[in-house]
């Protein structure tokens, strides 16, 4: 089968500091309260070692059975400005996807932008391409929201 491939990036505005933001992105609580795309669904954070050359694994799916394992990889933590990292997804003994994720935080005078670029190689055909932006634009949706509500 043949490796599909795409990049996308995607970008919120908020009105937190940087640091606060940063907070939200990485402290595996946080993460666990946003990072499911939509409703019915879970993320579960099991192991987080947040350092340059760090592991991170979660597993995410539908609130009954989150069948999706998340093994992350850290490469670059600059707080509160910029992050890299891998994320490679697998179920039941398949790995469908690998991709490299990009956050870059920017100041603003009335608090800060985030910048997502994500680059994904599937492993199972298309659909899983067009999933995998979908759940970023899911998670951001609901990352906005949750800083919205702790702002407030």
């Amino acid at each position: 089968m043949i490796t599909d491939t795409t990049n996308f990036e995607l970008e919120r505005k908020f009105s937190l500091n940087p640091e606060k933001l940063w907070h939200l992105l990485t402290d595996p609580r946080m993460r666990e309260s946003w990072g499911a795309p939509e409703e019915g669904m879970v993320l579960t954070v099991t192991k987080q070692d947040l350092r340059i050359g760090g592991q991170e694994r979660h597993i995410c799916g539908n609130q009954d059975a989150p069948d999706f394992e998340v093994d992350t990889r850290w490469y670059h933590l600059a707080a509160p400005s910029d992050a890299v990292f891998t994320e490679t997804v697998s179920a039941q003994g398949c790995t469908f996807a690998t991709s490299l994720v990009t956050y870059r935080v920017q100041s603003l005078p009335d608090g800060c932008r985030l910048g997502v670029a994500v680059c994904v190689s599937s492993f199972t055909g298309p659909d899983t391409l067009k999933d995998f932006e979908a759940g970023w634009a899911g998670a951001l949706t609901n990352l906005q929201a949750l800083a919205e509500s702790l702002d407030a």
